[in-house]
């Protein structure tokens, strides 16, 4: 009887040896593919530029625009950033957030932030609104910020293979990029190039492609921050202004500045949003 469990004991005790070397040898070949792929670069290129965005607002903030030029001043940064991650040129990106949004001032930009017409289509899972386009009550995608419309303008065009052609093109061919957008279906009307290019040589949109690309490439990231952690108030600065300029609310900037009002004074030191594009 003793012989018998003695050998029971010995049957579990070689089980469990071998079923810890497996186990052990799994961890080891699952870290060996990681170092693998780090080593290769198979996850992600060395050369891949990182651009991402501050967390998005939890409140729809509401933009209100009065003219191209302030609209310009107020995204050509923002463009600038895209075409920096992205590829395509900051002229395109603001020419064709004027147009489809109406100089930010159109019914549909003014509701969903959608600047650039893109509709829900399959698979959007985000916010979005209806609005009467080619068909009555289409859905469109809705964004607490424009910038975020900015961001899916440039995933959308580096995502759908119909727009891969427009990439092998110079970041300063405004013109074949325009004809091109048309070309793959991004718009049905047939004078589209021509009205990007009247933005784009209005307002000298061009100038905003011949940011120094070549050291921001030679980067793996690409960095860059939401101004400073406190604000000082100039003449000029409202809460509405400042909750563009750190992509906050309002009710944000009040909150976290204990403020009883919107009124504001020249010297006053206000707390903004300290986050990262990075």
């Amino acid at each position: 009887m003793n012989k018998i469990i003695l050998l029971f004991l010995i049957i579990g005790i070689s089980f469990a040896s071998c079923k810890s070397k497996k186990a052990y040898s799994d961890q080891l070949r699952t870290k060996n593919v990681l170092n693998e792929r780090n080593k290769s670069g198979s996850t992600k290129s060395s050369k891949e530029r990182k651009v991402t965005l501050p967390t998005e607002p939890a409140k729809f903030i509401a933009f209100r625009i009065e003219s191209p030029n302030e609209y310009i001043e107020t995204f050509a940064e923002t463009a600038q950033l895209e075409m920096l991650g992205y590829g395509i040129p900051a002229s395109i990106t603001l020419a064709q957030g004027l147009l489809e949004s109406g100089n930010g001032k159109g019914e549909l930009a003014m509701k969903t932030n959608n600047h650039f017409g893109i509709k829900c289509h399959k698979g959007w899972e985000g916010d979005y609104d209806f609005h009467d386009d080619d068909e009555k009550g289409e859905c469109f995608r809705k964004y607490n910020h424009p910038m975020y419309s900015f961001r899916d303008h440039s995933i959308f065009l580096t995502t759908r293979s119909r727009y891969a052609f427009l990439f092998s093109l110079k970041h300063t061919d405004y013109k074949g990029w325009a004809k091109g957008l048309r070309k793959a279906g991004y718009a049905t009307d047939p004078k589209y190039p021509q009205k990007l290019i009247y933005l784009i040589e209005k307002y000298s949109l061009h100038k905003y492609d011949t940011h120094n690309r070549t050291n921001d490439i030679q980067n793996n990231t690409i960095v860059a921050t939401v101004p400073e952690r406190t604000h000082t108030v100039e003449k000029g600065d409202t809460l509405y202004s400042l909750s563009r300029k750190y992509y906050m609310s309002v009710d944000e900037l009040m909150q976290i500045n204990n403020l009883r009002s919107s009124d504001l004074s020249i010297g006053q030191r206000i707390k903004v949003n300290d986050s990262k594009i990075n």
